[in-house]
């Protein structure tokens, strides 16, 4: 008897403790749900607030943009009236060319980052491959071994995945900075020139939206609309910028010393003045094109915000030397052109090429094969 009620008290422990551990289990349960939710409503809470803002901005710019047709239109109708009714036409036209379909272009890109996607082992993102795949092969400046690479791996998802990841790193991220680099000395030498700080504005949005529809395009895919509204709060926080910079003094930036000797020179003030809103705002388009190429290939590395935004800043500041040099022999070039005969013999041309138009006919023939065999698969 007294051996069964020890038995019995130590089952009745081994009971108690059991279901200790399962409360506590519970307990972590809930908590890490808990965490869990928060953190959702947290990035919820982000989403809402980028959306908003970005929205915020968007009216605004929808508003400067229509005030100033009704100003240029009005201004136009004294002339007469149908030069009125063919500069709205014109602006209808242009808006449509310069905003809204390159956000169409953008919009309708498939998303994802090639850092989180390429490096996952799920095989769900296999048709968005082939479908980017297709997309690169029709570059024409993409290497022919690159080329042959990626057009013969389509019929295994890692050989796919494996051709998708060196061309980006050797071809696709070289290109995204040329662009990057040609946007912002177009930025530079319009800003430059122009002296009208609402012409600025629209100058910097169309080309930063040019540049960005242009690396969608490049890569295949855009970013998360998250990621797009903080863009476009970039872009247009940029483009006010640029309109405030055409009051800037140089005194406010220049010391006294470096002033009166500007002074002595002709001509050199308001020349200095127009080159340092140029850099100014190549500067800026540079971080927003390197922001957006790393929103869509986010390195290990950064993943914070703030890594993100300083490395950014420094590789732009690091590009704009070249920009600067590239914006400077700009004119000199272009004088020269005119003047310059073209010696090209267009035979010689197409028979330099005429090797390399046939291999890239014959892959975009695969490619085609590629699609139908998709289509009736």
């Amino acid at each position: 008897m007294y051996t069964y009620l020890i038995k019995c008290n130590i089952l009745e422990g081994w009971i108690f403790n059991l279901e200790k551990d399962i409360k506590e289990k519970d307990l972590k349960q809930k908590d890490n749900k808990k965490i869990k939710n928060k953190k959702v409503r947290k990035k919820d809470n982000a989403k809402f607030i980028y959306f908003t803002i970005a929205a915020g901005l968007i009216v605004l710019f929808i508003l400067m943009l229509l005030s100033s047709i009704i100003d240029v239109g009005e201004r136009l109708g004294k002339v007469h009236e149908f030069v009125e009714y063919g500069f709205y036409a014109l602006t209808v036209l242009l808006i449509y060319f310069l905003i809204l379909r390159p956000l169409f272009i953008i919009f309708f890109s498939p998303s994802f980052s090639v850092e989180t996607t390429l490096d996952s082992k799920s095989h769900l993102n296999y048709k968005l491959y082939k479908k980017i795949a297709k997309r690169l092969l029709e570059h024409d400046d993409l290497d022919l071994k690159l080329r042959e690479k990626l057009a013969n791996s389509f019929d295994d998802y890692d050989t796919l995945k494996n051709a998708l990841y060196e061309v980006f790193d050797k071809h696709v991220k070289k290109t995204i900075n040329r662009v990057i680099r040609n946007n912002a000395k177009t930025v530079m030498i319009s800003t430059a020139i122009s002296q009208n700080g609402r012409l600025d504005f629209f100058t910097v949005i169309v080309v930063n939206l040019k540049m960005i529809k242009e690396i969608v395009l490049l890569c295949g895919f855009r970013p998360s609309f998250k990621n797009l509204a903080k863009l476009c709060i970039n872009v247009i926080t940029t483009a006010l910028i640029a309109e405030g910079l055409e009051n800037l003094n140089l005194s406010d930036v220049l010391p006294q010393s470096a002033m009166n000797t500007i002074s002595e020179i002709p001509f050199l003030k308001p020349v200095l003045s127009s080159v340092t809103q140029g850099i100014s705002n190549a500067l800026l388009t540079l971080r927003i094109g390197i922001v957006t190429r790393k929103y869509l290939f986010s390195d290990a590395k950064e993943l914070t915000k703030e890594e993100i935004r300083k490395g950014a800043l420094i590789e732009a500041a690091s590009m704009l030397p070249l920009v600067i040099a590239d914006g400077l022999i700009f004119f000199p070039k272009k004088i020269v052109g005119l003047f310059k005969k073209n010696n090209v013999d267009p035979d010689d041309e197409f028979t330099y090429k005429k090797n390399d138009k046939e291999k890239v006919k014959i892959e975009n023939k695969k490619v085609k094969e590629l699609e139908f065999e998709d289509e009736y698969s």
